[in-house]
């Protein structure tokens, strides 16, 4: 049998860490099983619709990786894959459970319901709908339909019983069924419910596993007595526990938590990012931690699916960024960098591309950039207490004779390069017998003016050049002198 997922949705704003979880692990147990992965547009909910979302959906599957092998941009043989354009279909498959006594039709009001609310011994939060439409007489219905009066179709549960299923992460789940409210299968509108469109679509599919949150796991029952009720085979279901904000929390976009667009403006790599939410919730057998996609593919197992929520940490993936970073192919990583390299020395002569060298194995994320590289743009106006440093063994005196000391020496340089200043400052430090720390830390805290920097004496004098270098060294004379 081939197995085939779906990633089934809403058009309705940005791509929760959650939603993008979730489609991440439908296209592994795809691929890794040599199966198929469905992408399939959910809009049947009008009312939640945001206009640009099915771009953010598409955009985001093609900078992860997940290329569905069938969607609505693909084609293939079970489509439409828009599940407005399969509008037609839905009606026939409830009227169909009317028909074998499955489901009813339902003439309730909005006002009746409500009120059954409010009556409700439970309070307004939960009250099961009372089967007030389904003893209608036939003839009842009909005249009913006949008159126009608007209705929606109810799935009629059993009363007595259980219903048992099998999910891969939380195991075997009973249910009474006593417990079940008849859903509504078609809303008044002529459109299915979530609930009920799922199950048409996924059957008429052939899909065979359905990953979704744990959320869903009140509902599967239902899905489940749809199945038998149309006597279709009911798929292998993969729920998957929250990603939270923290041990209480959810992650949530309303109290500022990040989307995936979010993270990418932040100056994360897809590729870490898609990393570290394939370990939110699964384990690898031998604990490794950084996979490409590919070898996601090749690694991933159900088996390693957890029960147990998973939190976000920001901090660990920041951590796994910079590991990403530090690992890129420097064309690759370049292309990336120059942007924000541009962006942040505009008009700029300097080499990028040796600042963006010294930046690579320094960075947590991209946007990291421009704060790291804003003193090659501008001399920082900064304290003389830079230049004491207890591990250099520097203080104020032994960084003036440093720097009176190196400045004649770059002066007379015929070449600058990187290997010419690290020859005569490596020579100096012998004339003057001390540690190199003593020398160079003094010459890299005038040409920075920061208590860190991406890189060293040698290495910021060789991109500032010499007439730069020598003024921002004269500079730091003149702070010391003073």
């Amino acid at each position: 049998m081939e197995i085939r997922t779906r990633f089934a949705p809403s058009p309705t704003g940005y791509m929760h860490i959650g939603n993008l979880r979730t489609a991440l692990y439908e296209y592994l147990i795809a691929k890794s099983q040599g199966g198929k992965f469905i992408l399939r547009i959910e809009d049947t909910d009008q009312e939640r619709l945001v206009d640009g979302a099915v771009d953010v959906i598409y955009n985001t599957m093609r900078m992860t990786g997940l290329k569905h092998d069938e969607g609505p941009d693909v084609g293939g043989d079970y489509g439409p894959y828009v599940q407005s354009e399969r509008m037609g279909m839905y009606m026939d498959y409830a009227k169909q459970l009317v028909e074998k006594g499955e489901a009813y039709y339902c003439f309730c009001t909005k006002e009746r319901l409500e009120s059954l609310k409010e009556s409700n011994a439970e309070g307004a939060a939960f009250a099961k709908y009372d089967r007030h439409c389904l003893h209608l007489s036939q003839d009842d219905v009909q005249k009913n339909l006949d008159a126009g009066m608007p209705f929606v179709i109810r799935q009629k549960m059993p009363d007595t019983g259980t219903t048992t299923f099998h999910d891969v992460v939380y195991g075997e789940i009973t249910v009474n069924n006593d417990e079940l409210d008849d859903q509504i299968l078609m809303k008044a509108d002529g459109f299915p419910t979530y609930n009920f469109a799922n199950v048409v679509d996924d059957h008429l599919m052939h899909i065979t596993h359905v990953v979704r949150g744990s959320e869903y796991l009140s509902s599967t029952p239902k899905y489940n007595l749809l199945y038998q009720a149309f006597g279709w085979e009911a798929p292998t279901y993969v729920h998957l526990p929250a990603v939270m904000r923290d041990a209480q929390h959810k992650l949530s976009k309303r109290h500022g938590d990040k989307s995936f667009e979010d993270l990418v403006n932040e100056g994360f790599l897809v590729e870490a990012i898609v990393n570290y939410i394939a370990l939110l919730g699964w384990s690898p057998a031998d604990n490794r931690e950084i996979f490409s996609l590919k070898e996601l593919e090749e690694t991933f197992d159900m088996s390693g699916l957890s029960k147990s929520p998973s939190i976000f940490d920001i901090k660990k993936l920041t951590w796994m960024n910079g590991e990403y970073i530090k690992a890129m192919d420097f064309d690759k990583y370049y292309a990336l960098a120059e942007p924000r390299l541009k962006a942040a020395l505009p008009n700029t002569t300097l080499d990028l591309k040796k600042i963006a060298a010294l930046l690579q194995k320094r960075l947590e994320t991209l946007n990291d950039i421009p704060r790291l590289v804003d003193f090659f743009q501008t001399l920082p106006d900064y304290s003389t207490e830079l230049y004491t440093h207890k591990k250099m063994k520097t203080n104020d005196e032994i960084a003036l004779s440093s720097l009176l000391a190196a400045i004649p020496v770059l002066e007379g340089l015929t070449e600058w390069t990187e290997h010419s200043i690290h020859e005569s400052m490596m020579e100096l430090v012998g004339t003057l017998g001390m540690k190199n720390g003593q020398l160079l830390w003094p010459i890299r805290t005038a040409l920075s003016g920061e208590p860190t920097s991406p890189g060293g004496a040698i290495e910021l004098a060789d991109i500032l050049g010499k007439e730069e270098s020598l003024r921002r060294l004269r500079i730091g004379v003149e702070k010391l002198q003073k």
